[in-house]
C-alpha cells in the first residue's frame, strides 16, 4: 500500500481532512508510492492562522537568535543529507550527483541567511538638520508564502523560507503535489532546530490551495516559481489582493557558440546543462545557436555524446540522466519532439523509444537532438522542459544575439568564446536575467541573486540573495528630534532640514 502523507502546520504533522488526494510516483519505476493530501480552503486558513499567530513573537526574536536556528538546522541538514539526497531521487527522478548538488545549493541559501544580523543593518544619519537624526530600518512583511514547481523539490524552496524567517517573518509553504515529502521533513528539522511553532508550515494540494494563499489577507507576500501562464495568474491575483509578489516564470535558455569556441569544453557545458535532471530545469539550456562554421564542428562533437548518454535509475552511480517526474510529461515531451519532427527539423538522436531493462514501466526517455531547428518552429518557442536540445544555425554573431533578444525568455544565456571582445558584447546587449561567459548554466550563488527579464519574471525583486532581504522585509524610516533643539513657532510649509 502507498503510504499517505500529511500537512505540517503548527508544529506538528496534520493529517489530511479533505479527503482529495494526490499520487506520488516513483518515477525511476513507475510504482505509485505514496499519496498527499491535498488541502481544503479551511485547513490552508488553519495554517495561515498558526503563522499569523506566531508572528508577533517571531519578528521580535533578535536576529543572532534566529541565526542560530538557521545554523543549528543546516547542521541537522548536513547530518540527514543521505536521507534528503534519497527523497529527492525517489520522488523526482534526479541521479545522485544532481540531487547532491541541490542539496548543496539550497544549504547555501542557509548559510547566506545565516547572516541575517548583518544584513539587516540599517543607515543612520546624524544631524540632517539642527540637532535631528534620521535612520532607517527593514522590517518584516508578516506571514510570507511560498508555491514551487517540482523539478527542485530541496533548492526551490530553499530560495524562499530560509530568507523570509530569517528576516522575522513566519511562513507558508505550498510545494509541488508531485515531490512534497522533503519539503514535510525539513520541517520536521527546522522543529529539531528550534524554531518556534506556526513560523514555518506546509501545506500541500492543488489550486485551492493557492488560490487561498493569494487571496487570504493575512497572507503579507507571495513567491512563486513555475510555468509562465501560472505565474501571470500568481503575479495578478496576488497584487490585486494587495501582496506583494515576485513570480518566476518560464525559459528557454540559449548558448551561443562562436567558432572559436572551445568545442570540447562547448560540447561538455551542453550535454551538462541541456540533458542534467532530464531537462526539467528553468536554467536547462534548450537552443545551441552555433554561429558560422561551429555548427559542422559542434554536431560531431555532440552527436556521440548524446547518443552515449547514460540514462537510468537515480540511485544507480553510473546513471548520468535519470527519468522524467511522470507518464503524463513523458508523454507531453515526446510529443514534442513529434512536433519537431513534423515541423522539419532534423531529429539526429532520437530518445523516443529508449526502453531500461527492469524499469519498463519507468518514466524514461533518452536524450534527443535537433539539428537546423527554425525560430518559428513550436519546438524553438515554447519551453518542453525535457531533454530535448534545439541546435539553430546563424551567419554571425549579430545574428545569434538578435535570435536571443527576440524569444519571448530571458532568463539565462551563455556564451562560449575564447575571445574577450565578443564575450563583454555578448554580456552588455544580451536581454537575460543571468548569463554566462564559458558557463552554460550561470545560476548565481546565494549572495547573488536569481531571476530573468521579460516573460521570465513578474514583479520588481529577483529572488534570494540581497533582493530576497529585501522582498521580505519593508523599509521604514524615521526622523527625530528631542525637546531641547524643539524650535519655537509654528511652521506650515514642507519641513526642510536647514
Amino acid at each position: 500500500m502507498p503510504q499517505v502523507l500529511h500537512h505540517f502546520v503548527d508544529g506538528e504533522r496534520r493529517e489530511g481532512t479533505s479527503g482529495r488526494f494526490g499520487d506520488v510516483f516513483n518515477p525511476a519505476t513507475g510504482e505509485l508510492q505514496a499519496q498527499v493530501p491535498f488541502a481544503a480552503k479551511a485547513e490552508v486558513e488553519q495554517a495561515i492562522a498558526a503563522a499569523a499567530a506566531a508572528f508577533p513573537g517571531w519578528a521580535a526574536t533578535p536576529t543572532l537568535v534566529r541565526a542560530r536556528v538557521l545554523f543549528k538546522f543546516k547542521e541537522l541538514m548536513e547530518r540527514h543529507l543521505n536521507e534528503l539526497i534519497e527523497l529527492v531521487i525517489t520522488e523526482h527522478g534526479k541521479v545522485l550527483e544532481d540531487a547532491r548538488g541541490e542539496l548543496t545549493r539550497a544549504m547555501e541559501v542557509v548559510e547566506f541567511a545565516c547572516g541575517i544580523p548583518h544584513l539587516l543593518k540599517g543607515e543612520f544619519s546624524e544631524n540632517v538638520g539642527r540637532s535631528i537624526d534620521s535612520w532607517s530600518v527593514r522590517q518584516p512583511v508578516g506571514v510570507c508564502a511560498g508555491i514551487t514547481p517540482f523539478n527542485f523539490p530541496a533548492m526551490v524552496p530553499a530560495w524562499m523560507w530560509p530568507v523570509a524567517i530569517a528576516c522575522g517573518n513566519t511562513f507558508v509553504l505550498k510545494p509541488s503535489e508531485k515531490d512534497p515529502s522533503c519539503s514535510l521533513r525539513v520541517a520536521e528539522l527546522l522543529k529539531e532546530a528550534g524554531l518556534p511553532n506556526g513560523v514555518f508550515n506546509v501545506v500541500n494540494g492543488d489550486k485551492e490551495v493557492v488560490d487561498t494563499l493569494l487571496t487570504d489577507p493575512r497572507i503579507g507576500a507571495i513567491s512563486f516559481v513555475g510555468s509562465t501562464p501560472v505565474a501571470r495568474y500568481v503575479y495578478t491575483t496576488g497584487c490585486a489582493n494587495g501582496k506583494r509578489v515576485q513570480a518566476l516564470a518560464g525559459a528557454k535558455n540559449h548558448m551561443i557558440v562562436m567558432p572559436d569556441a572551445d568545442m570540447t569544453q562547448a560540447t561538455d557545458a551542453l550535454m551538462g546543462a541541456a540533458y542534467g535532471s532530464a531537462g526539467e530545469r528553468c536554467m536547462a539550456v534548450s537552443v545551441a545557436v552555433a554561429v558560422d562554421g561551429a555548427g559542422d564542428a559542434l554536431m560531431r562533437h555532440l552527436v556521440p555524446r548524446v547518443q552515449s548518454l547514460k540514462v537510468g535509475p537515480g540511485l544507480d552511480p553510473v546513471s548520468e540522466m535519470g527519468p522524467l517526474i511522470t507518464a503524463e510529461h513523458r508523454a507531453k515531451v515526446s510529443g514534442y519532439v513529434d512536433m519537431g519532427v513534423t515541423e522539419g527539423a532534423d531529429l539526429v538522436v532520437d530518445g523516443r523509444e529508449l526502453r531500461l531493462q527492469g524499469y519498463e514501466n519507468g518514466f524514461f526517455l533518452g536524450g534527443c537532438l535537433f539539428d537546423n531547428v527554425r525560430p518559428d518552429m513550436r519546438i524553438y518557442q515554447d519551453e518542453i522542459f525535457g531533454p530535448v536540445l534545439c541546435v539553430v544555425r546563424t551567419p554571425d554573431f549579430e545574428t545569434a544575439l538578435d535570435l536571443t533578444n527576440a524569444h519571448q525568455f530571458g532568463n539565462g544565456a551563455a556564451v562560449f568564446t575564447r575571445d574577450g571582445d565578443t564575450a563583454r558584447e555578448f554580456t552588455n546587449r544580451v536581454e537575460a536575467g543571468m548569463v554566462g561567459v564559458n558557463v552554460a548554466i550561470p545560476v548565481p550563488l546565494a549572495f547573488h541573486s536569481f531571476g530573468g527579464w521579460k516573460q521570465s519574471l513578474f514583479g520588481d525583486h529577483h529572488i534570494h540573495g540581497p533582493d530576497g532581504v529585501h522582498f521580505y522585509t519593508r523599509l521604514k524610516t524615521t526622523t527625530a528630534r528631542w525637546p531641547s533643539g524643539i524650535r519655537t513657532g509654528a511652521s506650515f510649509s514642507m519641513p526642510t532640514m536647514g
